[in-house]
């Protein structure tokens, strides 16, 4: 592997196809493969490594075998609730995250298992094809954690479902599993749980062996319905990085950690 991926330590890289990079999500410490400060952090700044690696026709976005991604850890929730330095940067990182997959010259091809939640879950419904098993579970939790949808969901899931079912899944976080998701438009793709490694290979060697210009000019100018919802992305992320100083976080990080029902203030600030 090129030495400019040597760096790297919570992402790991092969090219299981000519012309395709493959970038797996592994957080070995963690069996969820929940994701670290330093996960976070690697995940915003490879696409700037990956666009310019001129070898690369077109990218697969991956997880571990028993999922995705399954979010934050809670040690990084922690953290992000009681340091604002480290939640500032936390803020820049998830916008990084987002943007930097849609301004990534190369088309993006996320293959999606298991529980798909939190950062994974951001940068996988920004990329251009996503395929999901039929055992994956997307679920965007923030309103669970008692902060607003904000790392991603704003940008994008309305284009994709209508702002209907946008705001069913995202109010109540009520999960998805990899067939109603393609069901109702939310990704490209549902394959049986065997078939999904093949079929993201199979779908980015494709899009490698295509004309790689014209499918990178491609990108670009269908990526400016994203780019015209940046303000209203912009705002959800800042709203949901306010929300972590709330009392609502704070009570819904502690019922996740005690494995409960949580019992948000009834009355509300705003």
């Amino acid at each position: 592997m090129a030495d400019r991926y040597a760096a790297y330590r919570r992402l790991r890289f092969d090219r299981p196809a000519e012309g395709v990079l493959r970038v797996s999500m592994i957080n070995a410490n963690n069996p969820r493969n929940a994701a670290d400060a330093e996960m976070h952090s690697e995940l915003a700044e490879v696409w700037h490594t990956i666009d310019k690696d001129r070898e690369v026709g077109a990218v697969i976005l991956r997880g571990s075998e028993q999922a995705f991604s399954a979010g934050a850890e809670f040690a990084m929730i922690e953290k992000i609730v009681g340091d604002i330095e480290f939640r500032m940067q936390a803020w820049k990182e998830a916008r990084d995250i987002v943007y930097n997959v849609i301004n990534c010259g190369k088309p993006i091809v996320a293959a999606m298992n298991g529980p798909a939640v939190g950062a994974g879950l951001a940068a996988a419904m920004v990329c251009d094809v996503t395929i999901a098993a039929k055992n994956a579970r997307i679920i965007d939790g923030h309103t669970r954690l008692g902060v607003a949808a904000g790392d991603h969901s704003v940008i994008i899931w309305p284009l994709l479902v209508g702002m209907a079912k946008a705001k069913y899944y995202l109010l109540t976080c009520e999960a998805l599993t990899g067939e109603e998701a393609e069901r109702i438009g939310l990704v490209s793709l549902c394959v049986p749980d065997d078939q999904l490694e093949a079929k993201s290979i199979e779908v980015a060697a494709k899009l490698a062996g295509g004309a790689r210009t014209a499918i990178t000019f491609t990108k670009y100018a269908l990526n400016n319905w994203l780019r015209m919802m940046g303000p209203n992305f912009d705002t959800s992320l800042a709203l949901e990085f306010m929300g972590w100083d709330t009392a609502d976080a704070k009570e819904g990080l502690a019922s996740f950690k005690e494995k409960r029902k949580p019992r948000f203030p009834k009355k509300s600030p705003v």
